[in-house]
């Protein structure tokens, strides 16, 4: 559901979900019956539509610019290492940094204008608010002010905040600090377990 929040009524009535109410066991139970060629093909974690498992190939053969190494710093701005190119990176992640700084770090800002990312502790990356952009609702909002359960990522756990529409803009303060919210990620609002609308992180505050 967090996928759909952009879909309007009339494209939302013609869509059929045929494996809805099914369990991902079922399905493979069906696969294997029906002896599609799939049935047995392992579960992937990555952009499924590519190919192997490995997005940075596929970036550096079509960034025309192509990708630098720039500097990795500290939230004090004190030079740790050299990264790979920022397109490799994102907000929280914590593998592959080749930084050993004693305790769990994670990237806590990517500077794409001095080609530059901020590592710091955990604590660093819990944040209360956000500005999401491009915000499109299901239906028509009634109210400038909403109280939904918003989900930062397709495998965040929704959490309570209060969402303010100011103009092409919406304003979303969480009740309790979420880790890593990203920009450019989606933010989707829900009222139980019914998607009402959704836009684009845009600052986080």
């Amino acid at each position: 559901s967090y996928f759909l929040y952009r879909l309007k009524q009339c494209q939302l009535r013609q869509i059929i979900f045929p494996l809805g109410d099914y369990t991902k066991t079922e399905v493979r139970v069906l696969a294997k019956k029906f002896r599609l060629p799939v049935a047995e093909k392992k579960e992937s974690q990555e952009i499924c539509f590519l190919p192997g498992t490995d997005y940075r190939n596929f970036l550096k053969a079509r960034l025309s610019a192509g990708v630098s190494a720039g500097k990795i710093i500290d939230t004090a701005g004190v030079v740790l290492g050299a990264h790979k190119g920022i397109a490799f990176y994102t907000i929280g992640q914590r593998e592959g940094l080749g930084v050993a700084l004693g305790f769990p770090a994670y990237v806590s800002n990517i500077d794409s204008r001095r080609n530059q990312i901020t590592l710091g502790r955990k604590e660093d990356l819990m944040k209360k608010e956000c500005s999401v952009k491009n915000t499109h609702f299901v239906g028509s909002p009634k109210e400038k002010k909403f109280v939904f359960k918003v989900k930062i990522r397709y495998n965040h756990q929704e959490a309570r905040a209060q969402a303010i529409l100011q103009g092409q803009k919406t304003k979303v303060r969480f009740n309790t600090a979420q880790f890593a919210i990203t920009p450019g990620q989606s933010a989707v609002f829900y009222l139980g377990n019914r998607v009402v609308g959704g836009g684009i992180i845009d600052e986080v505050f």
